[in-house]
């Protein structure tokens, strides 16, 4: 059985119930997973950070051969790893994918090209990499690690400062260093990168051709709204403050402010441009208390839950716990959880969320199991009495088959499943008192979810 847990978020919903969310448990036995992908298909690609890729069938299980195994190239220690995956938009014909990885010997950032297996499609050819970019580095932390393919068809890479503490060299500023760069290349050639003509450095002796942006510290994730075109950048903060960046994933030679600025706050201003010059973060948060360091996610825009349409999630390492921002970059979240320190977000080939736990090494699916079109169609016409209860329930307003309830403990923990008695109801005797969710599925398929009181 699926572990859910209940994520409640009390903000301004367009309906008239509070706005909520569940994390469902949906693969596991992964070891300190830190990137989430597709192909195309229906299969989920999990990155470890150990140099192992993985496959995760559409119902949970997980191949027991692994997809990629480059363990003995990764540098596994710290914040050095196999750090981030993208498949080529054409994967389903040319079978290419990319990696970002510390190599082993010099940490080195290593962007590199493999390709599936010509007789397996779920296995590479380990054989077959080619090493597109290495970018040396002094220090280990600070790596960055995510690349994707951006809506233009191009390979966006997204590096960290190079480490250690307020960017000593100064990297996120310097337009001759790859570091604390938003990067933008052209994979589609069969071998190498071109660089798009439309990269703002492009022939000039300012900066280097692959840079598209910069004044990043460490942006773990970053994603792009299929929707509204932007691209939104989580920025891990120094002292003070975490920072989501949003603009037009068009707008070339952004400027994003650090070491200069940390979030909105002056850092280090030595030797900077204007102010008027730089692109500030849409949202911050503070450090202070439970907070350290941000994972960024991506704008939910599956078909499966209209409710949680148009909502950025992201999630905090340390606070063990899941943010939205809405639209109006207004910052919301959830309840806290224990034992998981979330790493990084990910999408299905449907546009369906799912968000990983290094701590547990769990795959979570984002849900809204109370956010469905036909359940707020439902609330007026089926409802569980008397609530609250002692001996037995009844499901009124439902003429399914089936009907089975699922009684979920405000920790996430199912409990209880059983079938409805012909007339509807349902024996609780056993039950302890507390508070519960009831959830009504007919043939397995969710219609409804109260929350009832057990006395």
């Amino acid at each position: 059985m699926k572990k859910i847990i209940l994520l409640i978020c009390f903000t301004i919903s367009p309906f008239l119930f509070a706005q909520n969310f569940n994390i469902q448990s949906f693969a596991t036995g992964f070891s300190s997973p830190v990137d989430i992908a597709n192909a195309g298909d229906a299969r989920v690609f999990i990155v470890q950070q150990n140099g192992i890729i993985r496959i995760a069938q559409p119902n949970g299980t997980v191949n027991t051969t692994n997809f990629l195994n480059i363990s003995s190239k990764v540098l596994n220690s710290g914040e050095q790893g196999l750090l981030g995956l993208a498949f080529h938009p054409q994967y389903a014909t040319n079978g290419r994918f990319y990696v970002y990885y510390n190599a082993v010997g010099t940490g080195n950032i290593t962007i590199a090209k493999y390709t599936v297996s010509t007789t397996n499609p779920d296995v590479a050819d380990v054989n077959s990499e080619e090493v597109l970019m290495n970018i040396s580095k002094s220090f280990t932390n600070h790596n960055g690690g995510c690349l994707k393919f951006g809506p233009d068809g191009y390979l966006w890479i997204g590096t960290g400062d190079g480490g250690s503490g307020g960017d000593p060299q100064n990297n996120a500023q310097n337009l001759s260093s790859y570091l604390g760069k938003m990067l933008r290349i052209n994979v589609n050639a069969t071998t190498g990168y071109t660089i798009p003509n439309d990269n703002p450095f492009v022939g000039s002796t300012t900066g280097l051709d692959e840079i598209w942006a910069y004044g990043l510290r460490n942006p773990w994730r970053f994603s792009f709204d299929t929707i509204t075109g932007n691209i939104l950048i989580a920025d891990v903060g120094q002292n003070t403050s975490e920072e989501i960046n949003k603009v037009p994933a068009t707008q070339a030679g952004v400027n994003y402010g650090w070491r200069c600025y940390e979030g909105n706050d002056p850092y280090n201003t030595t030797g900077c441009a204007a102010a008027t010059t730089m692109t500030f973060p849409v949202a911050t948060y503070s450090l202070a208390g439970i907070y350290c360091s941000i994972t960024g996610g991506y704008v939910y825009r599956g078909a499966t839950y209209p409710f949680l349409t148009g909502l950025y999630f992201f999630a905090d390492f340390c606070a063990d716990q899941i943010g939205t921002m809405d639209a109006n970059d207004a910052i919301t979240w959830s309840s806290t959880f224990s034992n998981v320190s979330f790493t990084s977000f990910g999408v299905d080939f449907q546009n369906e969320l799912y968000v990983a736990s290094a701590q547990n090494g769990t795959i979570y699916k984002i849900i809204a199991p109370d956010a469905s079109v036909e359940e707020m169609d439902n609330q007026n016409k089926i409802k569980i009495y008397p609530n609250p209860a002692s001996d037995e329930i009844f499901v009124e307003g439902i003429n399914q088959e089936n009907l089975t309830a699922e009684f979920i403990t405000l920790e996430g923990r199912i409990i209880l499943n059983k079938k409805l008695n012909s007339d509807n109801s349902i024996d609780i005797s056993n039950l302890k008192s507390g508070i519960y969710f009831v959830t009504i599925k007919s043939n397995q398929t969710k219609k409804y979810t109260q929350k009832i009181i057990v006395k």
